[in-house]
């Protein structure tokens, strides 16, 4: 969780093409549930989890604040102040560029499924037998890695490669994000999104679930919010080529 918190603050800076972060402020809410035995346990692991990360990413953590909260919360504020020319305007995609996704979608899914195979939950009894507890369990490990991964090596490279702009996906899910980039451009563009890398298995239990009166995560209609998602941005074809190559390099890049 303080990873998956880290990563996901740091991705603003990294989506505007920062990569240098000079300072870092901590935000914990502790749940009031929580006993003291149980805070003395997760409270740790998870400032743990923040500071490894951010740590990883050379960054010093400054400050923050505490509170007692109804529910666990996690997050944080990081700033840079840095030269025009660290930073890649998100607005200069032009007439024939490729958009690529840095990581794929799907954490969501991912994380629902897990909780309701882990709690027996009403949604669960529709969803076993759509997908193996074994899937589950290995779509929430794989969507935990990529939640817990830098989007700085993604941002480094869209200096080394030219990129045009760039947003992070988040919240607003594929779609919501893409749309925004596409209105901020200086050139009159449009995108055309017309592939979606998902994680294994997610594609079809999302089908049939909707079929069998579940929940729709909207996943298939790049709608589904995603958590410490990857970069979506834009080079041109031929920096694409090569960022996506570089970037596979890094580590397992899906490409739009």
């Amino acid at each position: 969780m303080g990873k998956v918190a880290c990563a996901n603050v740091l991705s603003d800076l990294y989506a505007m093409g920062v990569t240098e972060v000079d300072n870092m402020l901590l935000l914990l809410g502790i749940s009031k549930d929580l006993s003291n035995d149980q805070r003395k346990i997760v409270i740790p692991m998870i400032l743990e989890g923040f500071r490894d990360l951010a740590k990883e990413a050379g960054v010093s953590i400054n400050g923050g604040q505490t509170v007692v909260n109804p529910w666990m919360i996690i997050g944080g504020v990081a700033t840079s102040v840095c030269t025009q020319q660290e930073i890649i305007m998100p607005n200069q995609a032009v007439s024939g560029d490729k958009i690529v996704l840095t990581k794929p979608l799907g954490t969501q899914v991912a994380v629902n499924l897990h909780q309701w195979m882990s709690l027996g939950t009403p949604s669960w009894n529709i969803a076993k037998d759509l997908i193996s507890a074994d899937d589950v369990i290995k779509g929430y490990d794989d969507a935990t890695i990529s939640m817990t991964t830098l989007n700085l090596a993604a941002a480094r490279l869209m200096h080394k490669h030219g990129a045009h702009a760039a947003t992070d996906v988040t919240g607003f899910g594929l779609l919501g994000h893409s749309r925004n980039l596409a209105e901020f451009q200086n050139a009159d563009v449009d995108f055309s999104i017309h592939t979606l890398p998902i994680f294994a298995h997610f594609t079809e239990v999302c089908k049939q679930l909707i079929e069998k009166g579940g929940r729709n995560f909207k996943l298939l209609q790049g709608l589904s919010s995603e958590t410490s998602g990857g970069l979506l941005v834009c080079l041109s074809a031929e920096s694409a080529e090569k960022y996506v190559e570089e970037m596979r390099s890094e580590g397992g890049l899906l490409g739009l």
